[in-house]
């Protein structure tokens, strides 16, 4: 167990997620106060949240719109008066606001919204889904990633989620959700939306006390270089976990996340991203490859990099093969530092939900120096 977890770490679940823990054994062992922490895959935003924490600067990127929100909210977090003072803003005006029109949205929207929320938690999300500049405005995006937080999850087990039963990491297709729903006569249950999110961001706030702020950007892994050109030459340290091989569809898992955000109120593919999933291995290997060429003009000449990885249809040698070559066609003087350590995966959520997906069996760390 953590003792000195954070809430905030955990204000969205995000698949293929790495512990703070992780973060913070690499940054205390190769970087000292001030240095610069880079993450091209940065998820839901472990390795710049504590970076900053531990007092260093940081800086990371993701093409997937759910993860940039939730990593910006937590590079750039807002007071908590602040939030609670636009919470009751919105509130405010959500009551005073013409009750035909919210209806009608919800009313437009596919069946599976209609059994996913209760009728007046979904108007109410509708309503904060059309009223958020989570895209411009720090306090609505971090508003807005504590909604899309608790959009889902496991109702049956907790009053925390806005949602009927489901996953809490991915978000299940529509139809499967229907039939899972109407198979087990599960209903979803009345969520007070705004009162919730104020008791939330009350506790994900707790014990804040870093004032630093990090950057994190909407962009592609392999164009980070002219994205970030601020900061050619100064990164010390790069810890992250790239997309892993034939596993998981960001894009199709996070979908309702997605919709919240402004996306179409259904799955879609190589909308976001042509890069979400590879099934083959020279392709995907490929992706890699130009992701650390990416990263080259940011890194100063000692730095190291840390990755966690995982596949399917790749056995540990295999994937060390491969990736140690990824590397040494981009850093030729690249060198193991540490032993690849290899970590099996034992439990899975969607084993509840989906007892016929393999999933991904296993994950190895890898810890580089680029000379």
């Amino acid at each position: 167990m953590n003792a000195r977890r954070l809430p905030l770490h955990a204000i969205c679940p995000y698949f293929a997620m790495f512990p703070e823990s992780f973060v913070r054994e690499y940054v205390e062992a190769y970087t000292n106060t001030g240095d610069l922490v880079f993450d091209p895959f940065c998820g839901r935003g472990t390795t710049i949240l504590e970076s900053l924490l531990l007092g260093r600067n940081a800086a990371g990127s993701d093409i997937n719109p759910v993860a940039y929100c939730v990593s910006r909210a937590k590079a750039e977090r807002p007071k908590l008066n602040s939030i609670i003072s636009r919470l009751r803003e919105v509130e405010k005006i959500y009551q005073n606001s013409v009750i035909v029109q919210n209806e009608k949205y919800r009313l437009l929207l596919p069946p599976f919204f209609r059994r996913a929320f209760y009728h007046t938690t979904l108007k109410e999300l509708l309503f904060l889904r059309h009223t958020l500049d989570w895209k411009n405005n720090k306090i609505d995006r971090f508003i807005a990633a504590l909604v899309i937080g608790s959009l889902h999850g496991e109702m049956g087990r907790s009053t925390a989620y806005f949602s009927n039963q489901m996953p809490r990491t991915i978000c299940l297709k529509p139809n499967y959700s229907l039939q899972y729903w109407g198979k087990h006569e599960l209903f979803p249950k009345k969520r007070r939306v705004f009162a919730m999110l104020q008791q939330k961001a009350e506790y994900r706030l707790m014990d804040i006390q870093a004032n630093s702020k990090g950057m994190v950007r909407l962009a592609d892994s392999r164009k980070v270089s002219s994205v970030f050109r601020s900061q050619w030459g100064k990164v010390e340290l790069v810890i992250t976990s790239p997309p892993y091989l034939n596993v998981t569809r960001y894009e199709e898992d996070q979908w309702l996340r997605l919709w919240f955000l402004g996306g179409p109120p259904y799955p879609t593919y190589g909308k976001i991203s042509r890069d979400d999933r590879y099934e083959v291995a020279n392709k995907y290997w490929k992706f890699i490859e130009d992701s650390w060429a990416g990263l080259v003009p940011l890194l100063k000449e000692n730095a190291k990099i840390i990755v966690r990885l995982g596949a399917i249809g790749l056995n540990e040698e295999e994937m060390t093969i491969q990736f140690i070559k990824s590397v040494k066609n981009v850093f030729p003087k690249a060198r193991l530092i540490q032993k690849p350590k290899y970590t099996e995966i034992v439990r899975r959520q969607a084993q509840s939900f989906l007892p016929s997906s393999k999933g991904c069996l296993y994950e190895i760390d890898y810890v580089l120096s680029v000379c």
